[in-house]
């Protein structure tokens, strides 16, 4: 025990920095398909259901992976950053082997998949290297890794509006390169903190609980609806926002407003991991996701406001759109019993990202036939049911204070 807080107190000031620099360039990997995709639609003859294609195939690629480090135990039997640097060198080189090797929808599909499947081992496995370095405190630490990872994810879109004059190649050399770097950080400068314990072998039990359980299925339910909207505003933005500028006869650099509105999420993750340790878990996810399914609502009016007030809207909505994520971690395992927490995260997360796909599928087939005005209002039933399922957590928190 006093060697354990000696070590904590002793932790290198470098550690947090470090790991959300690496958890930042690492899961830029995640969107760096779609930065491009205009150009590789455009090169390949691709249409334009490649948008939802591939980012699904980017979330079902993170499902198996996250199943399938969890069923074996990967970063237990394993140092965690050992497996973190490996992901980081793997992942970099599936989405290098989009300039390399692929040349159709169904190879770059591929790639795709291969680059989701190891972002399983970066993102998860960071917040179990920062578990390692805190004990208290690790809920604003987590809110700072998620927030890392979501201007991870919107960094692509920024590199295609900075290089608009360079190849698409460009942003896949550069994620890439970003990639082995944030790897190479967190193999040199962050052993393994003196809380790392080894977590339990993965128990299917923990999917029964979810339904069994009252508080976990609040918790499980509420971020099921939060993941319904929340990578398919990401993967939409640029439709809404192209469609936008056309209709009112603007000119807009899509690529850094699609960066800015993703990247902003930074905010609610990282500010609502701060108001979380005085509100509570329960009232910031409730009334983020609240105020999420109002943007869904208000959506369609956008296009006829001015730019300013456009925009405005939108990176309001980036805020609240993912700052409930890093609560509803919380909330999943505080929830669980103790046993399980491991598994419970694996299966409530795999859940997540498969509605990610339905989602995504949904909306890219509403835009055959609806003006994509309005493809978001169909998102709103997510925040609602999740809504829903939050009330009953938010009334015990009031009760209990």
């Amino acid at each position: 025990m006093c060697s354990s807080v000696f070590k904590v107190t002793k932790r290198p000031f470098w550690i947090l920095p470090t790991i959300v620099l690496s958890q930042f360039a690492c899961t830029s990997l995640w969107f760096a398909g779609n930065a491009v995709l205009v150009d590789i639609q455009q090169l390949w003859g691709l249409g334009n259901a490649a948008l939802s294609y591939m980012t699904s195939s980017v979330q079902l690629g993170f499902i198996v992976g996250s199943l399938l480090f969890a069923f074996f135990t990967i970063s237990d039997r394993f140092s965690s950053r050992i497996v973190f640097f490996t992901c980081s060198l793997l992942g970099a080189l599936s989405n290098l082997c989009i300039h390399l090797i692929a040349n159709d929808l169904a190879s770059l599909l591929l790639f795709r998949f291969l680059t989701g499947f190891f972002l399983a081992g970066i993102y998860p496995v960071g917040m179990k290297i920062a578990a390692g370095w805190y004990h208290k405190g690790l809920g604003g630490a987590m809110g700072f890794l998620v927030g890392a990872t979501v201007v991870g994810t919107g960094f692509p879109h920024l590199l295609k509006s900075l290089g608009v004059s360079l190849p698409w190649e460009f942003v896949i050399l550069t994620v890439s390169g970003i990639s082995v770097i944030g790897g190479v950080l967190i193999l040199l400068l962050v052993p393994d903190g003196p809380y790392l314990t080894s977590g339990t072998t993965f128990n299917s039990r923990a999917f029964l609980l979810i339904f069994k359980s009252k508080d976990l299925r609040c918790a499980a339910f509420g971020y099921f609806g939060h993941m319904w909207e929340l990578f398919t505003l990401w993967a939409f933005i640029p439709v809404f926002l192209n469609q936008y500028a056309g209709t009112n006869m603007l000119t807009l650099n899509v690529s850094f407003w699609t960066f800015c509105i993703i990247a902003i999420g930074f905010v609610g993750c990282s500010g609502g991991g701060l108001l979380s340790k005085k509100a509570g878990s329960p009232s910031v996810a409730f009334y983020q996701l609240s105020a999420s399914a109002i943007c869904c609502l208000l959506s369609p009016m956008m296009f006829h406001v001015s730019v300013e007030l456009c925009l405005i809207f939108l990176l309001f909505w980036g805020i609240v759109v993912v700052g409930d994520s890093p609560q509803f971690s919380a909330l999943t395992a505080q929830t669980a019993p103790q046993e399980l927490v491991g598994s419970a995260l694996t299966i409530v997360n795999s859940i997540g990202f498969f509605i990610t796909i339905i989602s995504i599928q949904f909306t890219n087939y509403l835009t055959n036939f609806l003006h994509p005005k309005y493809i978001f209002l169909f998102l709103i039933p997510g925040p609602i049911f999740g809504l829903i399922y939050l009330w009953p957590l938010l009334k015990r928190k009031d009760k209990t204070g």
